[in-house]
């Protein structure tokens, strides 16, 4: 089991709560980004960077990640992938997806993406408070246990 993040639109305090995680329990932590992240590499966390090509990113985690492991990202597209290949996937916001919710967040998310290329997409606030950050923690820690469970049986 290893847990894989999509760290280039991954909260520096999301990213801190995984590394924690991994050095806590020794599961491996592959970071997966198009640029270096800081403070990302020693131990059980490794930094992974990949070439800015559009995708690139998304097919190294999609080809790092197998069943049964755990991927952090907040891009839909990604975690339907992901979802498909029985990996359990939680957003940096806590948002668990699931075979049963993602193809009803895709096509939310496929609508509002259309609505933005015509001018018409609403205002987006990139807040991550506190609140965000404890629900975050809760559900990666949820998921860790429940993982951690199933092999130990």
């Amino acid at each position: 089991m290893k847990i894989v993040v999509d760290s280039d639109s991954c909260p520096r305090l999301a990213r801190e709560i995984v590394v924690r995680a991994s050095q806590r329990t020794g599961i491996r932590a592959f970071f997966v980004a198009n640029r270096v992240i800081p403070g990302i590499q020693g131990g059980t966390v490794f930094m992974e960077v990949c070439a800015p090509e559009p995708g690139a990113a998304d097919d190294r985690i999609v080809e790092l990640a197998e069943p049964g492991d755990i991927a952090v990202t907040r891009d839909i597209p990604l975690a339907h992938r992901l979802i498909e290949a029985s990996v359990l996937t939680v957003d940096d916001r806590g948002r668990v997806f699931t075979k049963e919710n993602i193809r009803n967040l895709l096509s939310i998310r496929n609508f509002v993406v259309g609505l933005a290329e015509n001018g018409l997409g609403p205002e987006r606030i990139a807040h991550y408070t506190r609140k965000e950050v404890k629900i975050f923690a809760d559900s990666f820690d949820r998921l860790l246990a429940h993982r951690m469970g199933e092999i130990k049986r």
